[in-house]
């Protein structure tokens, strides 16, 4: 053992006696002097002069202690995942595919090491859960060009996760990332960092390139940031609670990396048992779920009232004779004996398996009976083994209590009526619905939080795509350094040239309305701002100024409509959008004037662009019933569906470029999802979009699916960003409001597409390559898997 270097994971661990299985992690660890390093470029190193983290376990032992990297390790990391990068990715599809595939046997054996470390640190993944990712994504690596063609890998990717986070989180982000071609620098949390470490050495023995793979530990998420601030570094995804995840964000606004994150500790999700479910099965299940099992979500039980009785007798019988959850700490007692008592002050009553102790960190299994949506102790859960348990009528009022949370990450339903079950499953707005089960994962159906709980899928095939860039590419955001902004008063400076409506001479230039709600209207402010003609000179309209008022209007327009929109069936919607299609075939004389007086362009330069915003609406409206999910083969026995769903409400932010193309193509991508829109035409070039109001009212859109507001691009898009309901923007705009959207966006989380003109240089709209629709398409849906066990 003394004669192995430290770097040959796999011929270190080779040689130790089978014999003594039970301590190969602790021998791996003694390998170490139980002080690891990073691993950078396929190696340890250590450099002198770091400050050092402890980690322990559950009983308060020591475990090992990580180094804390600084900003020259980070740089080091980054160079080596160039490199790494550059041999990963010059591979064939084969070759990647062969390499991930050894992994798998490497894995078979020496699973037991990894699964003691894993258990040693408290973050929980299974041997065979780590086989069943490698064999997944190693089949994907190899069909990467076949099956998803024109699409490229990002470069280097840096994947962080939070203290608390599970291992298995973390490699299903590595793992595509790796599977796609590029390199990947991972940040994990404290608890991951050592089975992370061991599992990239086995990783570089097993024939992944130096630098492939790198591990970077630190004390606590600056070190992401730090990481994302390298300029190297293409893509920054993070994984865990959600206050990291802010923290990620907020540290790396302005740098002009895209971030998203996916935040699946915490969350509050609801566990349905309908009167025609299996009683007993169902209770074993949350008793399961609730008390027995590493609580990364706080369930919350909803029982229909007709069995309640039935199921909080079994809750008591099933209970009796548990023992005491140990707790982290004693303020965590402290907070949970003030949930309890609030409870009980609220008229809540208690089922626990035997008597709470005293003191210490330590408390029993405890059902709060009788509930309320709004009790402190639902919204806000304490960290202890507390179940509130809240009772509904009807199916109707099940999906009310379901949605009642910020969060949208999971939901388990229990019923025999397999009609009742899925459609449950398609009004919750959650990321997965389990029928009969929970807590149940599979690499080959996608994980994607709705609402506040993630802005990206991880898993299945649609979690590919986050590791990709369409071929031909869109311009990614510039590279750049944060400037410094008071975002408080960003968007508040006046508008130029303001004139109110009632003002304007008889012959001033034409003055044009927004459209809110399906109507024309004046802005809320009843004032208008000047149009230039394209070289300054002369006024060519005035149009409303719109403002916060405005876009709150519009967004409760929008609400009222898109989920009577989204539930409209492909081909309706289809319709709906060749409607639009054919109202701007017969406008098509006006609309080339409007973009030609705007622009500058000659008459058959407009007419063509009009030409080519026909063309994309139809392939929009194709586009409508296709790609609508699957039913991807589960490795166990039972059902699952891969369902696309709306995001909601989806602010556009529009670019300067093609004006009247470019709106088409976005507002067409959103719409034939099942989106509403708020849009905000292009500061510099509004008028194509106003005069496309008339064919928005020529068309059978429902009124406030899509809504046109004009004025300060900065203003709407505070007010945009602001805005609670909005679940995604898509911005064209400078870099100080893509560093504030970045900023901003955090509570709740936004999906963001953004794209600095400044820096941009244009991008061409008139290519219709597959590729570039696809990524719009995917951008404008979130993804729901729906487990359906067989008996």
């Amino acid at each position: 053992i003394a004669g192995v270097t430290s770097s040959d994971g796999i011929g270190y661990i080779c040689s130790l006696n089978i014999d003594c299985g039970f301590l190969l992690h602790q021998a791996w660890l003694d390998n170490h002097s139980r002080s690891l390093g990073l691993f950078i470029d396929g190696k340890f190193v250590r450099p002198a002069d770091r400050q050092s983290r402890s980690l322990a376990d559950s009983k308060g032992g020591h475990v090992c202690s990580t180094v804390c990297a600084v900003e020259a390790d980070v740089s080091q990391a980054a160079s080596s995942a160039v490199s790494g990068h550059k041999a990963w990715s010059g591979l064939s599809c084969y070759q990647r595919a062969k390499v991930l595939l050894r992994l798998v046997g490497v894995l078979g054996q020496h699973g037991q090491c990894v699964s003691e470390l894993c258990e040693l640190c408290e973050a929980s993944c299974s041997p065979s859960a780590l086989v069943r990712l490698l064999q997944y994504y190693s089949s994907w690596a190899q069909l990467r060009d076949t099956l998803i063609p024109n699409w490229t890998p990002l470069g280097v990717v840096a994947v962080a996760v939070s203290e608390d986070c599970s291992l298995y989180s973390l490699m299903l982000k590595v793992l595509p990332a790796l599977a796609m071609g590029n390199s990947v620098v991972v940040v994990p949390g404290r608890s991951s960092a050592p089975p992370a470490l061991l599992l990239a050495q086995l990783f570089v023995g097993a024939g992944l390139p130096a630098g492939a793979l790198n591990v970077l530990t630190g004390s606590d998420m600056s070190l992401g940031a730090r990481v994302a601030q390298n300029t190297s570094i293409s893509y920054v995804t993070y994984s865990g609670n959600k206050q990291d995840g802010v923290t990620l964000c907020k540290a790396t606004a302005g740098m002009g990396v895209p971030v998203t994150v996916s935040p699946n500790i915490g969350a509050r999700c609801p566990f349905i048992i309908f009167e025609s479910a299996d009683i007993d099965s169902a209770v074993d299940a949350v008793i399961e779920a609730a008390f027995k099992k590493k609580r990364e979500v706080h369930w919350v039980l909803c029982v229909q009232e007709s069995v309640l009785d039935s199921v909080v007798a079994r809750l008591r019988l099933r209970m009796a004779g548990m023992k005491c959850v140990a707790l982290h700490s004693e303020g965590d007692r402290v907070l949970v004996d003030t949930a309890v008592q609030v409870a009980q002050q609220q008229g809540a009553t208690l089922v626990q398996s035997c008597a709470a102790p005293p003191s210490g960190a330590q408390y029993p299994p405890t059902v709060l009976c009788g509930a309320a949506p709004s009790s402190p102790f639902v919204v806000s859960p304490s960290p202890g083994p507390l179940l509130p348990l809240m009772t509904f009528r009807s199916n109707t009022e099940a999906v009310t209590l379901g949605n009642h949370s910020p969060h949208g990450q999971a939901a388990s339903i229990w019923t025999e009526d397999l009609t009742l079950a899925l459609d449950t499953a398609k009004s919750l707005s959650v990321g997965s619905v389990w029928v009969n089960s929970h807590s149940v994962s599979d690499p080959c159906l996608p994980v994607s939080g709705h609402k506040d709980s993630g802005t990206c899928t991880d898993g299945g095939h649609e979690g590919l795509y986050q590791f990709l860039r369409p071929s031909p590419s869109s311009s990614p955001l510039p590279r750049s350094s944060p400037v410094s902004m008071d975002y408080s008063k960003f968007g508040t400076a006046a508008s130029p040239a303001i004139i109110p409506d009632d003002s304007d001479p008889a012959s001033a230039p034409k003055p044009y309305l927004q459209f809110v709600g399906g109507k024309p209207c004046k802005s809320v402010s009843g004032c208008s701002v000047a149009v230039q003609s394209p070289g300054g000179g002369s006024v060519l309209a005035y149009c409303p100024d719109g403002g916060r008022k405005d876009v709150r209007n519009a967004v409760e327009a929008a609400v009222k409509v898109q989920p009577g929109w989204m539930k409209k069936s492909p081909s309706a919607r289809a319709q709906s959008l060749y409607s639009l299609t054919k109202g701007l075939e017969a406008k098509r004389r006006d609309i080339a004037a409007s973009v030609s007086v705007q622009t500058g362009l000659s008459m058959d330069e407009a007419d063509t662009e009009v030409e080519l915003s026909i063309a994309r609406l139809s392939d929009w409206a194709a586009y409508c019933d296709k790609n609508q999910g699957g039913t991807p083969p589960l490795p166990q026995s039972g059902s699952a569906l891969s369902l696309p769903e709306a995001l909601g409400v989806v602010g556009l932010v529009l670019p300067d470029e093609n004006p009247l193309l470019s709106m088409v193509t976005l507002l067409g991508a959103a719409i034939a999802n099942g989106n509403a829109v708020v849009m905000v035409p292009s500061q510099k070039y509004p008028l194509p979009a106003l005069a496309f109001i008339q064919v928005l009212q020529a068309s059978d859109l429902p009124a406030g699916l899509v809504n046109v507001i004009t004025g300060s691009r900065d203003e709407l898009t505070a007010a945009l960003a602001n805005h609670s309901v909005i679940k995604a923007i898509w911005y064209w705009g400078s870099a100080e409001g893509c560093q504030y959207l970045q900023y901003t966006c955090t509570s709740p989380l936004k999906t963001l597409h953004l794209f600095c003109q400044k820096e941009d240089g244009g991008k061409d709209w008139t290519k219709s390559h597959p590729s570039l629709l696809e990524e719009m398409w995917r951008n404008a849906v979130q993804w729901k898997s729906v487990w359906i066990p067989t008996a």
